[in-house]
């Protein structure tokens, strides 16, 4: 009795809102000892709303009405992570929980299954994924028995992460709404039946990403619309070498998030083009987009559901686009049309620069030597680093890389610069000499109607 009156005074001194971060539930944080050991599946489901922020909540599997600011009728959002080879949480999960929230008005779900994904034996990873889509499947009925609509929960997939999306729509007899996929799992899925990966038919709507397909992703189309950025394979900025440590192998898969982190931020648009190839695609040959109506090209990321009935019309959709080596990711597209008037064709590459009030953007055209013909227009796609939105000048250099040959010149008729993914007037020049090697600079001009 007499401890209590000395202690009385001291426990009204401490805050009551002290402990509320402990009420924050949290990913859990493994290391390699327990990946190692091997860990055993064990699902928690991590609710953040607008109402906590970034305060997640630990909501029950069977009753989710028991948490209040677990809203009926908004948006429904999964975010599903992939194999956890360290045990440690996803280095970018704050940020994207954070970005969705800000996003829209949604019930989030961080679906952490750290138990059962981390683990040094992928192969037991793998087996844990169907476990993980039960327990999902059975969570969705819950949701589904509470009045939530299957049309308003969308997927969100990461690598493993992404099949499980898969199973889960499937077996909800594909009613989800929307499965994003980024850079799905390639080993142990590629060649297996539909049954046994993610498809287009596990939701009303599956848009993927494919970052690295030659290594940890997957490699085919599995979506209404699959977007390949840089071929889907070696990202620009990832190391190159295995002497870069665990970054070489990781960096092109985790790639896919990044990007899919910035088109919800809407740092700017990546629009993507329909082609059979890459190699078409860097040539110009597939910079049309009337198969998308009024619309255009689609933007890749979030924002793709823009697109939704075009793509659901056109049944599968394979496109590309490129990026640059950090953020902003996005690259602004020309065609360039060159037509010169020297009697021998020429062989080689160009580099091109826009020059506007306070900056300048870069485009290399190297990935193959072109052949420019007398006067015959040759089509090239520039693909810029920034967007120059008041083009004052312009640079041409022309290079054949034939060091012990003379130095050609490339007499120019005409070159035409067309912006691909704004409505800006196309800029021309004429009668322009392009020493080898040596950069030409001009002022463009708005172009006049002619005969050539």
């Amino acid at each position: 009795m007499f401890l209590w009156l000395y202690l009385t005074p001291l426990l009204l001194l401490i805050d009551p809102h002290a402990c509320t971060a402990q009420e924050c539930a949290e990913f859990v944080d493994l290391d390699l000892s327990h990946a190692f050991i091997g860990t055993s599946v064990r699902v928690r489901l991590l609710l953040y709303t607008s109402e906590k922020g970034m305060c997640g909540t630990l909501m029950s599997h069977t009753d989710p009405t028991a948490h209040p600011q677990f809203n009926t009728s908004r948006l429904t959002t999964f975010l599903i992570h992939g194999y956890r080879p360290t045990g440690s949480p996803p280095r970018w999960l704050p940020t994207i929980t954070e970005l969705l929230l800000a996003r829209t008005d949604m019930n989030l779900i961080v679906v952490d299954w750290n138990n059962g994904a981390a683990t040094v034996n992928y192969f037991k990873a793998v087996e844990n994924t169907h476990t993980v889509a039960d327990n999902l499947t059975a969570f969705l009925e819950k949701l589904k028995e509470n009045g939530v609509s299957m049309s308003s929960v969308h997927m969100i997939g990461i690598s493993l992460g992404a099949h499980i999306s898969g199973f889960v729509g499937a077996n909800m007899n594909g009613s989800i709404g929307r499965i994003t996929a980024l850079d799905p799992a390639g080993p142990q899925f590629t060649g297996t039946l539909l049954k046994d990966r993610l498809d287009p038919s596990d939701a009303q709507f599956v848009d993927v990403l494919h970052t690295d397909i030659d290594a940890l992703g997957f490699r085919e189309p599995l979506g209404h619309i699959d977007f390949y950025p840089n071929a889907g394979t070696d990202q620009p900025g990832c190391p190159k070498t295995i002497f870069s440590g665990s970054s070489y192998f990781k960096c092109d898969h985790q790639r896919s998030v990044f990007l899919y982190m910035e088109s919800i931020k809407r740092v700017c648009e990546h629009k993507a083009y329909p082609c059979e190839s890459y190699r078409g695609f860097l040539d110009g040959l597939c910079t049309s987009c009337e198969r998308f109506g009024d619309a255009g090209c689609p933007v890749f990321g979030y924002d793709v559901t823009g697109w939704k009935d075009v793509l659901l019309k056109l049944n599968q959709t394979k496109t590309y686009f490129t990026t640059n080596p950090a953020s902003p990711f996005c690259m602004t597209k020309y065609r360039v049309e060159v037509m010169i008037w020297n009697k021998a064709a020429r062989w080689g590459r160009l580099t091109v620069k826009l020059h506007g009030a306070d900056q300048e953007a870069v485009a290399t055209i190297d990935h193959a030597a072109f052949e420019f013909k007398r006067f015959t227009g040759t089509r090239l796609l520039a693909q810029f680093d920034k967007d120059v939105k008041s083009v004052m000048k312009m640079s041409l250099k022309f290079s054949t890389g034939n060091v012990l040959q003379p130095k050609n010149k490339l007499r120019v008729l005409r070159v035409r610069l067309t912006p691909l993914e704004g409505r800006e007037r196309p800029l021309c020049r004429y009668d322009v000499v392009v020493e080898e090697d040596r950069e030409v600079t001009f002022r463009p001009l708005p172009c006049q109607d002619s005969n050539f």
